[in-house]
């Protein structure tokens, strides 16, 4: 177990969204078989602040990943201030990532998005960084004009970007 792990707070969706989040990465082409799964559910009793049989905690792995997830009710939200990264190795993983996770949610910029459910993911080819950090400043310059003006991130159009003089 990690010493440290995200606990996301969901109203009343906790399971749904774990499920949702264990689906999407081990139908991902990109993923580790294996690696996604809940592990745990956490029931309220009689006499508690949701329904008896509501799940109150969601154990679950995501890559690898623990997450809690709980049902506390409509008091917190998630906002763009945390969000999780993903790197993805190729365009085709980002597409598909990108479709699974924008499906009921919302497009944003430079990679981001929210999912169904509020939470922010930023979703990233990993040749991005190295024409971001180009030593050539000029390419680095195009490059990050380039992600400036996209949602999903298109890393063909990024890279003839950068080559541009």
């Amino acid at each position: 177990m990690s010493k440290i792990s995200p606990f996301l707070w969901y109203d009343d969706k906790a399971e749904e969204a774990a499920e949702f989040y264990v689906k999407v990465f081990t139908e991902w082409s990109g993923a580790t078989p294996g690696t996604s799964k809940i592990t745990n559910v956490a029931r309220y009793g009689e006499g508690m602040p949701a329904p008896a049989g509501t799940a109150m905690t969601v154990a679950f792995e995501v890559e690898g990943q623990e997450f809690t997830a709980l049902n506390g009710g409509p008091d917190h939200s998630f906002t763009d201030a945390i969000s999780f990264v993903v790197s993805c190795a190729t365009q085709g993983e980002v597409d598909e990532l990108w479709s699974a996770l924008t499906d009921g949610g919302e497009e944003s910029m430079c990679g981001w998005l929210k999912d169904r459910y509020g939470l922010s993911w930023q979703i990233i080819p990993t040749e991005l960084y190295d024409l971001l950090g180009d030593l050539d400043a000029g390419r680095a310059q195009r490059a990050t004009q380039a992600m400036l003006q996209m949602q999903k991130i298109d890393i063909a159009e990024i890279r003839r970007a950068a080559d541009a003089a």
